[in-house]
């Protein structure tokens, strides 16, 4: 009889140990969510920040932050927290701004500013334009090219009178 209650016990601790481990085993068939919080943002609107930009110029360009400092207004915290639902990776990211006086000062974190950080929007200029100018001295605007050929690439069918589709039936 021993030997038959050590075998069901044995037995028994052996589906248990297969029952937990199983939910592992079958893990990448069970769907998962991706999980996005916080402040998504794209480098290019990090980029366009520049020093001595005013709070609503900021709050226009990133959006509202998930953290403002609460004695003082003058660090706002922008935080992204991603987690992958298929590998449970995870992402985090985190821009800290700070201000003085309403006015950008700083920023710290995981994004690269631009080279044009340092250069308040005043002082900045905007990329020069190359074209044509006329003889007023005004920028003659590109217009896209024309096809050479001008017959329609569809042909309209013409509609057809009442009395025309009265005779066709």
């Amino acid at each position: 009889m021993t030997i038959k209650k050590h075998s069901i016990t044995l037995l028994g601790a052996a589906a248990l140990s297969l029952s937990l481990s199983a939910c592992s085993v079958f893990d990448w068939l069970i769907y998962k969510p991706d999980i996005p919080q916080g402040n998504y943002m794209e480098t290019q609107q990090v980029e366009k920040l520049r020093v001595e930009m005013t709070k609503e110029q900021v709050e226009y360009i990133l959006g509202r932050p998930v953290l403002r400092d609460s004695f003082s207004d003058n660090a706002w915290y922008y935080v992204y927290h991603y987690k992958s639902g298929r590998d449970a990776s995870i992402i985090h990211k985190e821009l800290i701004l700070h201000f003085d006086e309403d006015k950008l000062r700083r920023i710290d974190g995981d994004y690269e500013l631009s080279a044009e950080f340092n250069t308040p929007l005043d002082q900045s200029r905007l990329p020069e334009l190359s074209g044509e100018i006329s003889d007023k001295g005004d920028l003659v605007p590109l217009n896209p090219e024309s096809r050479p050929d001008a017959k329609p690439l569809i042909e309209e069918k013409k509609p057809q009178s009442l009395n025309e589709i009265k005779s066709s039936e």
